[in-house]
């Protein structure tokens, strides 16, 4: 892509950088961020490079909670949400099939036989929208996985051609966890870490047609998982109002949201007190007019009968229960054991879930895990009647259980590519063979 710019070019974009002021560094703080006033801002939210991708209800909400901060401090924002705008039909509850463009692999996934894609908006798209929107003074730029940072680094490439001279600040977990990496990639500045939201709502009403809602009732976990990142990224667990949250959800079913993710990492936390309290004030407001998913799990050890009653007469339509694994070396969180597991199956089946409702994670690839064991959970998810689910270990930088990994494979701390949760049992540590991996998975499919 050229990068020429002629001389008024020149002029435009040393304007807009002078409102940033100047920076010895790419690092830029989120205070200065929030200081920018009177400007017409971008988010962008990139298309993904990976071997799959699957719309869980996801959405960029910290780039949405910033978006919304910086509308309320004079701005005039705009979002490209690059994966929603590729979506090409609707599966079941609000969610989208997003499209894949089959594209070269990157060389260190060369021996790995799967086919590679481009998931999101092309170029001639992202030019069309592009000259729909009003110029920008300035591109925020939100990134996820850590893995996924070639489709970030397309997504520069693509704005510095088309929108030259536009400063581009890269912030998101991938900047906050790989912050050397991802200064790199070609943006002008990285912003890491991040901020508590002090707005009461994401900025929903900057997509068309919304199919879905997303909410967090809190921010970061107070647990210590050793695979999990979330300590990192929230250092400081906080929970948020119920009046909070019910303006959220009130705000996006006006947008025309029926369904509605939870995407807290400790969402029955306190449950009595916080809770329960929200799903009456749910239930007084919509009645069963709304449905309800908590695609990051549940800790089931807070699911009693009141619980799981709870949960159904509100309407969580999509469960996902968090076990991991009942190999007790490998409960190093100690967030469930077995019988816990077991008690709450059983009461979400009292309270009317069926088996194909109670899908169950259980991870795959943690350092030091054999197969037996996984083999072992597997089976005890299908006996306690719940749905076994895989999920496949992601070594995350800054967390316990990468350390242990790394130990094995010091590269994993210069190349994230390394980290892809999809590949990296069977095709990168090769702690088990693809043909292993296929008979795990047709264990869980299993039907007993």
């Amino acid at each position: 892509m050229s990068r020429k710019r002629n001389g008024q070019e020149e002029e435009k974009a040393n304007n807009r950088y002078n409102f940033l002021m100047e920076h010895s560094s790419k690092n830029i703080s989120m205070s200065k961020i929030l200081g920018i006033r009177g400007k017409n801002i971008l988010g962008v939210n990139p298309p993904v490079h990976d071997f799959a991708f699957f719309d869980l209800w996801s959405k960029p909400m910290g780039l949405l909670y910033l978006l919304e901060r910086m509308r309320l401090n004079g701005n005039d924002v705009f979002l490209l949400d690059t994966i929603y705008e590729a979506a090409a039909s609707e599966k079941t509850f609000g969610r989208k099939k997003i499209v894949g463009t089959e594209i070269e692999k990157p060389k260190i996934y060369k021996g790995i036989q799967r086919k590679y894609h481009h998931f999101g908006l092309g170029e001639d798209e992202i030019r069309a929208r592009l000259s729909e929107t009003p110029q920008p003074d300035v591109i925020l730029l939100t990134s996820a996985m850590t893995y996924w940072y070639p489709g970030v680094q397309w997504m520069i490439a693509a704005l510095k051609e088309i929108l030259p001279g536009v400063p581009v600040v890269l912030g998101g977990t991938y900047a906050t966890l790989c912050t050397g990496h991802a200064a790199t990639l070609g943006a002008d500045f990285i912003v890491s870490g991040n901020w508590e939201p002090d707005v009461a709502r994401p900025a929903m009403d900057l997509y068309k047609n919304l199919s879905y809602g997303v909410t967090m009732t809190s921010f970061g976990c107070p647990l210590a998982c050793e695979y999990c990142a979330s300590r990192v990224l929230w250092p400081h667990y906080r929970r948020r109002s119920v009046h909070e949250v019910l303006r959220e959800i009130d705000f996006q079913v006006q947008l025309g949201a029926r369904d509605f993710a939870f995407y807290d990492d400790a969402l029955l936390m306190e449950k009595e007190d916080y809770f329960f309290p929200l799903c009456e004030a749910l239930r007084k407001r919509y009645g069963n007019a709304l449905r309800f998913h908590t695609p990051n799990g549940l800790h089931v050890r807070e699911i009693d009968e009141k619980c799981a009653a709870v949960l159904w007469e509100t309407g969580f339509k999509t469960i996902r229960l968090s076990l991991e694994s009942i190999d007790p070396k490998l409960a190093g969180s100690g967030k469930v054991v077995w019988r816990e597991y077991a008690d709450a199956v059983a009461n979400l089946k009292s309270a009317g879930y069926a088996k194909k409702e109670l899908e169950t994670y259980i991870l795959l690839g943690l350092p030091g895990q054999v197969i037996d064991s996984v083999k072992e959970t597997i089976s005890f998810v299908h006996a306690s009647g719940g749905k076994p689910k895989l999920a496949e270990f992601s070594p995350i930088p800054h967390t316990p259980a990468f350390e242990e990994a790394a130990k094995a494979m010091p590269a994993l701390r210069t190349e994230p590519l390394l980290q892809n949760n999809s590949v990296y049992s069977s095709w990168i540590s090769q702690n088990i063979t693809p043909q292993e991996l296929q008979e795990l998975k047709d264990l869980a499919r299993a039907v007993f």
